[in-house]
């Protein structure tokens, strides 16, 4: 329960400034093109808080926080008194128009571009794209890719961590080819290699793009020291302590921590005899690893403990932060990448190259916002950024109920010298509600199927 009112309300947050951030750019640039605004909204429904500004606009904050709106001065809507006539957003030329339309996605992608800013200047402490291990027979080993490359760039967008790596490697999704510009290990020197992508198959709903490339980033290696322990556990009913050395099972000698992973997990309820050095001494235990049912209906077994981990090489680490003109650079270009990739993506789930099924819908932002501000401001930025561009994407649409059906009609209208008929306004809105409607259930429905 807490943790659903921790999503509800940070998705509220979420969704209340992007909303606010988007319906702002209809409005301020409506009032620069002299267009009288009646009404200010965020949400819909029955009004919550309302003020009239001095300006005769009202300003409201309504129930349902599932969307927002401007209602401008208009006769196609009502009857307009003759001295408000060239307030109204009809009687406004065909550039001021498109102007106020186009405005709110605009706003969108200014406002990822602040908080991006405001990322880049706080600093986010990130890891270089060095590669651990190639899959053998994979795709990236095919093309050459070898362990200890640090990748510099795919396809001509740089990657400085793992993350702008990865978004640049998901883009290329129903592509033929890729290229990878890296580094040689412990070297300066660059190469590029070309990645065949003809047979790639990739899940961006169930796998990593990465793993599915045969790509599997550097990680330290992991000890065989006992770090954690679960209270009420089988480790901790064996007689396992903190600091304790695992060095056989059932007399084998265990190299490799993965070892004993797979010991325990093909022994549920099953006695493991387990040596271990406690303060440079062996001691032996009984072990007999607890039971859990896979989704699949097998059993694993599991003890509840954990090992502990080399520390990261500092040359490994970054933090990504720069000063207020630099972060301006950075957080254009990260925006950049972010809009390129979100049309690749609308582009790719209408041609057919990515699954309907990976369209995703509120219930799965309420997670995302949640999880992210659990862990702190700078990557709750990052989601809002996130978020931000895809409305502002989703607004360009074609379909008469967005922004971007309105821009459709206006350039129809610029082509042909006149306004596009309120009768095929009408048949498209009505074409365009159901559409939207449609991936809107669709979205839903993927969210419910991933609780």
């Amino acid at each position: 329960m807490i943790e659903f009112i921790r999503n509800l309300s940070a998705f509220l947050v979420a969704l209340g400034i992007l909303i606010a951030v988007h319906e702002f750019g209809h409005f301020w640039v409506a009032r620069r093109c002299g267009v009288y605004v009646e009404r200010f909204s965020i949400g819909f429904g029955k009004s919550l808080w309302r003020r009239v500004g001095k300006d005769g606009t009202e300003y409201t904050l309504a129930m349902i926080p599932l969307g927002g709106y401007v209602k401008m001065l208009d006769e196609r809507v009502e009857e307009v008194p003759a001295e408000k006539r060239h307030m109204a957003f009809n009687n406004k030329k065909l550039w001021q128009r498109s102007a106020i339309v186009a405005a709110g996605p605009l706003a969108n992608f200014l406002f990822a571009i602040f908080a991006y800013w405001v990322v880049y200047l706080i600093g986010v402490p990130a890891l270089k794209p060095v590669i651990g291990e190639v899959a053998p027979q994979s795709i990236a080993a095919q093309a050459g890719i070898t362990p200890g490359m640090e990748l510099k760039s795919v396809s001509g967008i740089e990657t400085s961590d793992w993350e702008s790596a990865n978004m640049a490697m998901v883009s290329h999704i129903g592509d033929k080819t890729m290229q990878i510009t890296a580094t040689e290990p412990n070297s300066d020197v660059v190469v590029t290699h070309t990645l065949d992508l003809s047979h790639w198959s990739y899940d961006p709903e169930s796998q990593q793009v990465l793993n599915t490339l045969g790509i599997m980033p550097y990680r330290p290696a992991i000890t065989l020291n006992v770090a954690q322990l679960v209270d009420n556990s089988a480790a901790v009913d064996a007689g396992f302590k903190l600091n304790d050395k695992i060095v056989a099972i059932d007399k084998k000698p265990v190299t490799e921590w993965q070892q004993f992973v797979d010991a325990v997990r093909t022994h549920p309820d099953q006695q493991l005899s387990v040596e271990v050095l406690r303060d440079g001494q062996p001691v032996m235990l009984s072990l007999v690893p607890h039971s859990k049912v896979e989704p699949d209906g097998s059993k694993i077994g599991y003890v509840g403990l954990a090992p502990s981990i080399e520390p990261w090489p500092e040359s490994y680490k970054i933090n990504l932060q720069f000063g207020p003109l630099e972060a301006v650079v950075k957080a254009t270009e990260k925006t950049k990448q972010l809009v390129t990739l979100t049309f690749d993506m609308v582009t790719k789930l209408f041609t057919g190259d990515v699954a309907i099924k990976n369209l995703s819908g509120p219930i799965s932002i309420a997670k995302g916002a949640g999880m992210t501000a659990d862990f702190g401001l700078v990557y709750f930025l990052g989601f809002l950024a996130l978020i931000s561009v895809n409305l502002g994407i989703v607004n360009l649409l074609p379909l008469p109920v967005l922004d971007g059906g309105h821009l459709m009609f206006f350039a129809i209208e610029a082509v042909t010298r006149r306004p596009v008929s309120e009768r095929i306004q009408d048949i498209g809105y009505r074409v365009g509600s159901a559409i939207l409607v449609a991936l809107m259930a669709v979205a839903l429905f993927n969210d419910f199927t991933r609780l």
